[in-house]
């Protein structure tokens, strides 16, 4: 397992992580968010990228998720952590509770959700029903509760386009379709 940690509008620095190199690398989709920084937790090599730019500088709708994902691609990662800024819906999801979703509902629009350009010679569907990856997301409840922490593993987390908060009438429509938690930055982050 080569694991990546992609980190949000609240995580900077980690204990933990010693930093070994940082590298820029260009994608023919544009510029990535930030140098790719690549350190050692507890002896197992990470990739770590700051989806909004070290001086949180880039807003979700404008990240380059497509350059993200294709660097890691590059480098061979094949899980990811994505560590997000979320709103609670639903009474059980309480402030500073660890959450790791289990769905999603994509609320954006606009933002490039695939590398089908459309210059392939056919079109490539991805099976997207179960969006986030059992393994990893067990392995780190079990890292979290370890850690005395509660953590919710079953969630759906409404996706919105931000930068804006939602309205209290979008908020209400979240809960309707099942959403427990909101943020702006899974999608297209989780299909590409």
């Amino acid at each position: 397992m080569k694991l990546a940690i992609i980190g949000g509008s609240l995580l900077k620095e980690f204990d933990g992580f010693t930093k070994v190199t940082e590298e820029r690398i260009n994608t023919p989709f544009g510029t990535p968010s930030d140098n790719f920084v690549t350190g050692n937790i507890n002896d197992m090599e990470v990739v770590y990228l700051n989806r909004h730019g070290f001086k949180h500088h880039i807003a979700p709708h404008q990240v380059n998720y497509k350059a993200n994902m294709f660097v890691l691609k590059i480098l061979e990662i094949t899980h990811v952590i994505a560590i997000t800024a979320v709103g609670g819906i639903s009474e059980k999801m309480s402030p500073m509770k660890c959450v790791i979703p289990d769905q999603l509902i994509d609320y954006t629009h606009g933002r490039v959700q695939t590398f089908n350009d459309g210059n392939e010679t056919s079109v490539n569907h991805i099976d997207f029903s179960y969006p986030f990856d059992d393994f990893l997301s067990v392995k780190l409840a079990q890292a979290v509760e370890r850690d005395g922490f509660d953590c919710e593993t079953v969630a759906t987390y409404g996706v919105t386009q931000g930068p804006r908060l939602e309205t209290v009438a979008e908020i209400k429509r979240m809960e309707r379709d099942g959403c427990d938690i909101v943020g702006m930055t899974a999608m297209p982050e989780a299909s590409l």
